[in-house]
């Protein structure tokens, strides 16, 4: 016969039932990879660094990207591209490293964040022409495995490391999902962020 034990309060339901949650939904199998000189990173050395994993068709990525550009912190961008998501995430991601093989990695990043509306192909090309680069260059870098590869290792290290969203921001081996707002942004660029 069943006996139960003394009715537990609502705070210890509240901490066992939050931390069954956050034991059953964290999904890392690896920590997130440190920084590389492969990597995309751009601002100065001495600020903070925060990596975004996203997706150059995800407008909520749109949004964290341009609060970073905000923020007094160096930043950092990985892929993390579904094309379960988002159809055209794979290869936009494999458009952005072409461009970056024509050392234009960033100002693509930043043309394709500025105009989500117009992601196909034509509209690829006029941002090529815009930055001067070999469109030729860039179709056969584009579909080149070994971009692909790329895109693909940095989608399965952010799976890995637990992103499961996008935007998720990494900073100092933590992850931050969503958006961020300004209390976020204020605590990564003085260091005192916590997941």
């Amino acid at each position: 016969m069943y006996v139960p034990g003394p009715a537990a309060d609502a705070d210890t339901v509240d901490t066992i039932e939050g931390a069954l949650i956050a034991e059953m939904t964290d999904l890392r199998s690896a920590p997130a990879p440190s920084v590389a000189a492969e990597d995309h990173v751009d601002g100065p050395p001495d600020l903070p660094l925060v990596v975004l994993y996203g997706d150059f068709s995800c407008p909520r990525c749109a949004l964290a990207h341009e609060r970073l550009r905000a923020a007094p912190l160096r930043r950092g961008f990985r892929h993390f591209a579904l094309s379960t998501r988002h159809p055209r995430a794979v290869a936009l991601a494999c458009a952005a490293e072409a461009a970056g093989r024509q050392e234009s990695f960033w100002a693509m990043h930043d043309l394709l964040f500025a105009d989500p509306g117009r992601l196909d192909d034509p509209h690829l090309w006029q941002r090529v022409q815009r930055l001067g680069l070999d469109l030729e260059r860039f179709e056969s870098d584009r579909r080149d495995p070994e971009v692909l590869a790329r895109v693909r290792r940095d989608t399965r290290g952010g799976l890995r490391a637990g992103v499961g969203v996008t935007p998720t921001l990494l900073a100092d081996g933590r992850l931050h999902p969503g958006v961020p707002d300004a209390s976020l942004l204020g605590e990564l660029a003085d260091g005192s962020a916590r997941p």
